[in-house]
């Protein structure tokens, strides 16, 4: 009986205990869980106000000239004449190349008609001295000789020219490409002044480089 009645008195109390060991974990939770949520708010403001390098960002938002590539363009070059220079933006120059292989062309076909038409002349006269052509009566058979000679070595000549103006296009598309965006402003110089020192006059060499 005794110890019914001391079980009914010291369970309000172990009920008491138990409601504060609850309510003080709950608080440490709560407390933990707002500096968890503060700290973290701390970082995210932290990150999106780092401050950014105002040099870095004006040069990654200024518009960069077109720089070509020179391998690219001595490469298209080589593979079709002018594509080089319409690679490099150089749209003025492709008119000129291809009048000079319009020229070359002309100059080619010319003289290898020339040519061919001397060398069978002057071959049907060797064989036949009474064979009659558009020359007879004109071109001796010495004179057929050297005209066929002469139109051979201008068809050589024309044919060395016409190689010379490729690769010199090719060259043209790379040295392009490399100076596509060279600064020849006046902020870039090189002068001789007079300069005067401690121990006398003399020329000293001035250069100015753009900022």
């Amino acid at each position: 009986m005794f110890l019914f009645a001391g079980a009914l008195t010291l369970f309000p109390q172990l009920c008491m205990a138990q409601q504060q060991h609850k309510d003080t974990t709950i608080k440490s939770l709560a407390a933990t869980d707002t500096a968890t949520q503060k700290s973290q708010a701390v970082d995210t403001m932290g990150s999106a106000t780092t401050p950014v390098n105002a040099d870095s960002l004006a040069f990654a938002l200024k518009p960069h000239p077109f720089q070509p590539n020179p391998k690219k363009a001595g490469l298209y070059s080589s593979i079709v004449p002018g594509l080089g220079q319409l690679y490099n933006r150089e749209y003025w120059k492709i008119p000129v190349i291809y009048a000079g292989i319009g020229v070359a062309t002309y100059f080619i076909a010319k003289n290898l008609s020339e040519y061919q038409s001397y060398r069978l002349a002057y071959i049907n006269r060797i064989n036949n001295p009474n064979f009659v052509d558009q020359y007879t009566g004109i071109y001796q058979e010495s004179q057929l000789q050297q005209l066929q000679n002469d139109y051979n070595k201008y068809l050589d000549l024309t044919v060395l020219f016409t190689g010379l103006g490729y690769a010199l296009q090719v060259l043209d598309a790379v040295t392009s490409a490399h100076l596509k965006n060279f600064d020849i402003s006046r902020d870039i110089s090189m002068k001789m002044r007079p300069v005067v020192t401690p121990y006398g006059v003399g020329m000293g060499l001035v250069m100015n480089y753009k900022q």
